[in-house]
């Protein structure tokens, strides 16, 4: 008996030690600059276990105990192998150098080749913020925008317009995201260019499919941005010199390898290049535009397990507008304010937390005067935001995320004052609607076997209305006020709880290929109301309310990934369909002016939408010549019991075909060649079917609604970037020169349709001519770029 209790002892005692596991963790950095490196890949060369860093450069990787050769890889550096003896928790930092790439070698992802086989994400884009400097765009201004609409399921709004249409969704169901802080107007110049600066970014990924629960609050995708860290070996500056704007950024270590910081300025100039050409005389020589973005950074690790970052972004859009003969004045200011402050900690080699304290803020502000009569208008949105994020790492094969976060959103719709003289005219209180935003979520990503990955969360959301407020009961025949009900401050007015599960699956069918599907539920509590056909800065953002309900999506996808060529080539075809309950918009015939003593959700009228559609895209990511084609069919609807009759309508982003090709070649060693070529259906629009003459005055009757398709819309971009060689080999300076050709062939693309009147009514001589307003013919631009 004593044997077998000695055997019984050994044999325990043997497997507890073979099944012991310790944890690997630490960071990842550039060796040159000391910022992480988001997406690299840590594994052991002989079992192939692993896993990739967080958006902090942190990893965690168990393992059991033994002797193991780690690799840490990221694409476009060195890979970096390390002998562990794992018999306790072990932590390792590691720099990796940047490699020397050969014109063979050119890659334009930073992710590992097969990343998209191997994970769950559906629907989703990265890209390196240097290779977006590539690509050919208006007046040389990069646009991170611009680029994530060249890619499938992502529409754009048109010439001039910066905001995206994701599957079939609004502006305003996009989650964009600055360093977690929410960018409610991300557009410069009424949509032409977009409130990013490149040189401040490092790092941009789009989900538009398979959502994880750790994001909400909108339907249709995230759009996610992280600006550079600062480099924390040495100081550099940075900048460019284009046709329209200059832009200069300064980074380097506050304290060598522990802090640093990043300042990056942005400022369009053509008010003050094009005020010596305007005569003195003129009766607009003190009109003008320019816009100017601030973007700031510090940083300090606190300890291996501490670290704070403090981050803002300020930027304004300034239109004056002065005809001094007839003594009128116009001023329309508009932009974003954001703070984010976040702590990372590690509680152990396994668990990773980040704290952030966020503040958002978008104004919009006009005013305009003429003799005695002065008026201003005003709206916006600040949110005061607070996060908790949790990474949890029990094994190579699974990953938990877990956290909660609340949002207090101040909401100011359209308020318009006014005044003639010394008598302020009555138009009503200043407005301001309360509301509190809460969400606690899971998500976990696991293997089952070999080769079926699972991503699955669950999102618990909240929402409230709250005083103070007054609601006016409308007369639903005659529109007059019948009542007022006061709210104090603090009252729930009207509050919603809500389940949002995520779920995604890969099932890999071998190394090469594999087969995707995802289903995800979001709530959207704020929503945008436009009056018009585009997205203008005039939008106002309101909250659900007693009367507005929260937005609902429910979205399906299915796709098929390959790669080819031992993973230089990938491609995917992904089908979908989605669902949109509690859309709004304003109703026909709602005028700014309704909005005046009364609430602004009695203009509104709800109904629901729905898109479907199939997506394929070919992506060549290594070699001299990269790019990628992207090819949509889609087909979005709406209906409205108050709008168009009750029927389906188009909805007015709706477009069947949508094709994006970008190419960029490395002609030489310091010569890259770059093109686009876009085409989509045109936009829909509602057009006159028929006029009539009454009383001496034209009527219009008007169509179904977007009854009517545009032109088709097609352009071609070409690039040329030139980076020279010094003769000096002391020379510090980098520098590189762009030039681009906006519309290649001069497409002339519909901006808008307006119809001319020539002749007399009374005469009978009428005649009316449909005209088509086109914004950009060819435009060339150039860029120097320097960097030391």
């Amino acid at each position: 008996m004593q044997k077998l209790i000695l055997f019984l002892s050994l044999f325990l005692l043997a497997q507890l030690l073979f099944a012991q596991k310790y944890t690997i963790s630490g960071y990842v950095k550039d060796n040159e600059s000391g910022e992480s490196l988001i997406g690299s890949t840590v594994y052991d060369k002989v079992s192939l276990q692993g896993t990739t860093t967080n958006t902090y450069g942190f990893y965690s990787l168990t393992l059991n105990a033994g002797v193991y050769d780690i690799t840490f890889s990221f694409v476009g550096y060195q890979d970096s192998v390390v002998k562990v003896n794992l018999n306790k928790n072990t932590s390792i930092n590691i720099s990796l150098p940047l490699k020397a790439i050969t014109t063979k070698e050119v890659v334009i992802t930073g992710e590992r080749p097969d990343e998209n086989i191997q994970s769950t994400d559906m629907g989703s884009f990265k890209m390196p913020v240097e290779k977006i400097k590539t690509i050919p765009v208006l007046f040389g201004e990069v646009d991170v925008l611009k680029t994530i609409q060249l890619t499938p399921g992502v529409q754009s709004g048109g010439e001039g317009n910066s905001a995206f249409y994701v599957r079939g969704g609004g502006p305003d169901q996009n989650l964009i995201l600055l360093d977690e802080a929410v960018v409610y107007n991300a557009s410069h110049l009424f949509g032409f260019f977009s409130v990013f600066n490149a040189d401040a970014l490092q790092n941009v990924e789009l989900t538009k499919a398979g959502m994880p629960s750790n994001y909400g609050g909108r339907l249709a995708s995230v759009l996610d941005i992280s600006m550079k860290d600062g480099n924390m070996k040495k100081y550099h500056v940075e900048g460019g010199l284009g046709l329209i704007s200059s832009r200069l950024t300064v980074q380097g270590p506050i304290k060598k390898d522990t802090s640093s910081f990043i300042v990056s300025a942005r400022r369009t100039y053509a008010d003050v290049v094009m005020k010596p050409f305007i005569k003195k005389t003129s009766p607009m020589r003190n009109s003008g535009y320019y816009f100017y973005d601030l973007n700031a950074k510090v940083n300090y690790r606190l300890s291996d397990k501490d670290r704070i970052f403090a981050s803002g972004y300020f930027g304004r859009d300034i239109f004056d507008l002065s005809v001094a003969e007839d003594e009128f004045q116009n001023s329309i200011g508009w932009g974003n304010a954001t703070l984010t402050t976040r702590w990372n900690h590690l509680f152990s080699p396994k668990l990773f937390a980040n704290t952030s304290l966020i503040y958002s803020d978008y104004k919009f502000e006009m005013s305009a005067a003429q003799d005695l009569y002065e008026m201003k208008l005003r709206s916006g949105i600040n949110d005061y935001n607070a996060k908790l994020d949790f990474t949890y790492l029990p094994s190579p094969k699974q990953n938990i995320k877990f956290g909660l976060n609340y949002v207090h959103h101040i909401f100011t719709p359209n308020n318009i004052s006014a005044r003639s003289g010394d008598l302020d005219l009555d138009l009503g209180d200043e407005v301001k609607l309360y509301s509190h935003e809460a969400a606690i979520y899971l998500n976990d990503e696991f293997d089952l076997g070999e080769n079926i990955k699972i991503s699955a969360g669950l999102r618990g959301s909240y929402f409230a209305h709250v005083g103070p407020f007054d609601r006016f009961v409308i007369d639903s025949v005659t529109g007059i006020i019948q009542d007022t009900i006061p709210y104090s401050a603090g009252d729930v007015i009207r509050d919603y709880w809500h389940i949002e599960p995520r779920i995604s699956a890969r099932f890999r069918i071998n190394e090469k290929s594999s087969v995707k599907a995802s289903f995800t539920q979001n709530y959207q509590y704020i929503h945008l109301a436009s009056p018009t056909t585009i997205t203008l800065p005039t939008d106002v953002w309101f909250p659900s309310t007693e009367l507005v309900e929260p937005q609902f999506g429910t979205q399906y996808s299915l796709g098929y990934y390959r790669n080819f060529n031992d993973n230089a080539w990938e491609s995917s075809v992904e089908i979908y369909y989605k669902e949109m309950k509690n859309q709004i918009e304003y109703k026909e015939g709602a005028l700014m002016e309704d909005n005046l003593n009364n609430n602004v959700d009695n203009n509104f009228t709800f109904g629901d939408g729905w898109s479907y559609g199939a997506e394929l895209f070919i992506k060549k990511q290594i070699g001299r010549t990269t790019g990628w084609l992207g090819y949509t069919w889609s087909k979005t609807e709406r209906q409205f019991d108050e709008i168009n009759t009750g029927e389906i309508y188009p909805a007015k982003y709706d477009r069947r075909n949508d094709i994006s090709l970008v190419l960029s070649h490395q002609l030489m060693e310091n010569l890259v060649l770059s093109f686009v070529w876009v085409y989509s259906t045109g936009t829909t629009a509602t057009l006159p079917v028929s006029r009539y003459i009454i009383g001496g005055s034209i009527v219009n009757e008007y169509g179904p609604r977007n009854g009517y398709r545009m032109p088709s819309y097609h352009r071609a971009d070409f690039s040329i970037t030139w980076y020279p060689k010094s003769k000096k080999k002391t020379r510090k300076i980098q520098e590189s020169w762009n030039f681009s050709i906006y519309n290649l062939y001069n497409r002339k693309n519909p901006y808008f349709i307006y119809f001319d009147v020539d002749g007399n009514v009374l005469e009978g001589n009428v005649v009316i001519n449909a005209k088509q307003v086109s914004l950009f013919p060819m435009l060339p631009s150039i860029t120097w770029n320097f960097k030391f």
